[in-house]
């Protein structure tokens, strides 16, 4: 994200912070831009070049974080479908997906806070694990279980005041949870 966001900077001559981005994942691309004050047409073009270079960029260098796979496994060891909701654009979600051979039964990208929750609610999702306020207010706009995972730009306890019902440090922690719950 560092490495495309100083692309931007250097091709368009804008101070974006690629350091800060990457640490504050969540909100769509668009709404990012705009807290710099770029005219729309700007946002546009920015996002375009973004999306462009992200597949070549991004998708090589990404690894999964630890005990994402067994937190998927351990979905459809359940019983569960998988979904994936995100702010990313759809697309390089999709990407991110096939280069990390994770089959999920449902890909929504493009979508944040409650809007995700439109999502989860439209799937009958019945928990919602993310990293991000903004997962925290889809899982509750969906009535699901809100997991939050401190792994992102917030801490254990901002989770917990945001709302979640449980907060893990990391994934590795859900699926022995999810089992005891389906006890």
């Amino acid at each position: 994200m560092v490495a495309v966001f100083d692309r931007l900077r250097d091709e368009f001559g804008v101070p974006v912070d690629g350091e800060h981005f990457a640490a504050n994942l969540g909100p769509p691309l668009p709404d990012v831009l705009r807290t710099y004050g770029f005219d729309e047409p700007l946002v546009h073009r920015l996002v375009t070049r973004f999306r462009e270079l992200y597949p070549d960029v991004v998708i090589p260098v990404t690894r999964p974080m630890p005990g994402a796979h067994e937190a998927l496994a351990a979905v459809r060891a359940h019983g569960g479908r998988a979904l994936v909701v995100t702010g990313k654009f759809e697309r390089n979600a999709e990407l991110h997906l096939k280069a990390l051979d994770w089959q999920v039964d449902r890909l929504a990208g493009d979508v944040f806070a409650a809007a995700k929750g439109d999502v989860l609610l439209a799937e009958g999702a019945a928990v919602y694990v993310g990293d991000h306020i903004g997962d925290i207010v889809g899982a509750k706009t969906a009535g699901a279980v809100a997991v939050g995972v401190a792994t992102g730009p917030y801490r254990a306890d901002e989770l917990v005041e945001a709302g979640a019902d449980v907060v893990f440090e990391d994934l590795t922690e859900f699926p022995d949870w999810l089992a005891a719950r389906d006890r």
